[in-house]
């Protein structure tokens, strides 16, 4: 059966891209309402936020969590963090694990992506930052981000600029980072949820802010002559984030050396991790929470009938008077 006479309308002022592999998932496993939820969460750029979704399609709540249900089945949307897909319906499938990687995008699927005003400048913007023209595989993996895993277009140009500083700050100036390892980091924005401008700068900002504290540890340390080595910065950037004062490190340090002659890393972190579990974070604050258990005095231990040479009197007094109950009888 054809049915003509009808004209697909594209408005300018807005686009979404589908991904061939997502168009193609999607018309095989035939829901329809999986096929709308999907374009609802790809024009919020990835954000599953129920409410928002419900007011946008009109659906009751148990027709919701059949669609999320099918997209996971389909390996289209993933759970957060901490997290699981919601339950299917009893008609629905199974939810299965999506794979962690982009999907492959054919050139067809990048040249409609490109058609699009966004995804172009996008390219272009991020090609004058690296200063270079991407390759075919650096455009599949730019597309992943922006459609597998919903990053919005400014979002991705700040992971960019972040790339390019942390690569720069290991390695030296001049140096740029691969598409690869954009595309790395971007997988672990995803999983923290930074999706937006103000996630992203506050995640950017908490960045320098460690990277500053890290050489001033060192310099506290008498470490100030040589770089950290990568497990050394890990340790140093963790306790930045804990939030010591840098008497406290001192007292860690000191106890380390005084136990191991020495400077070893995981045995300061574990008093480190210990007082901030504890909510340690000052030296007063150390002073008065982690005080080891007074030793108790032999001399001052007390029984019910008084000290301890009183009760060995008492207890001498007690055999004499079994000694001479048997010699009585």
């Amino acid at each position: 059966m054809v049915i003509s006479g009808y004209v697909l309308h594209l408005p300018e002022e807005e686009s979404v891209v589908l991904s061939g592999p997502a168009a193609r998932r999607l018309i095989d496993g035939g829901n329809g309402d999986a096929a709308l939820l999907y374009i609802a969460v790809l024009r919020s750029r990835g954000c599953i936020d129920n409410d928002q979704l419900l007011r946008q399609l009109g659906w009751p709540e148990d027709r919701f969590r059949r669609g999320l249900a099918a997209l996971a089945g389909l390996g289209l949307i993933m759970a957060p963090a901490g997290g699981s897909p919601p339950p299917p319906a009893a008609e629905d499938p199974p939810a299965a694990r999506r794979e962690d990687r982009r999907p492959e995008y054919t050139r067809s699927d990048m040249a409609r992506a490109l058609e699009g005003s966004e995804f172009a400048g996008l390219t272009g913007a991020v090609e004058d930052k690296l200063g270079k023209k991407l390759t075919t595989p650096d455009l599949e993996i730019l597309l992943g981000l922006y459609d597998h895993l919903g990053l919005p277009a400014d979002v991705i140009f700040s992971l960019v600029g972040f790339c390019m500083e942390k690569i720069a700050a290991r390695y030296g100036p001049g140096r740029r980072p691969t598409l690869r390892q954009i595309e790395q980091e971007g997988y672990l924005w995803a999983r923290q949820g930074i999706f937006d401008q103000k996630s992203a700068s506050a995640h950017i900002k908490k960045y320098q802010r460690t990277r500053e504290a890290v050489p001033q540890l060192m310099a506290l340390l008498g470490l100030e002559d040589r770089k950290p080595s990568p497990g050394e910065e890990k340790y140093l950037a963790a306790w930045s984030e804990m939030g010591f004062d840098s008497d406290v490190i001192l007292r860690a340090y000191d106890r380390t050396v005084l136990r191991c002659k020495e400077l070893r890393w995981p045995y300061m972190n574990k008093i480190l991790d210990s007082w901030h579990r504890k909510g340690l974070h000052t030296l007063a604050q150390v002073e008065a929470g982690d005080r080891p258990a007074p030793e108790r005095r032999r001399d001052s231990r007390r029984s019910a009938g008084g000290t301890v040479q009183e009760d060995m009197v008492q207890m001498e007094r007690f055999r004499q008077q079994l000694r001479e109950q048997k010699e009585g009888r």
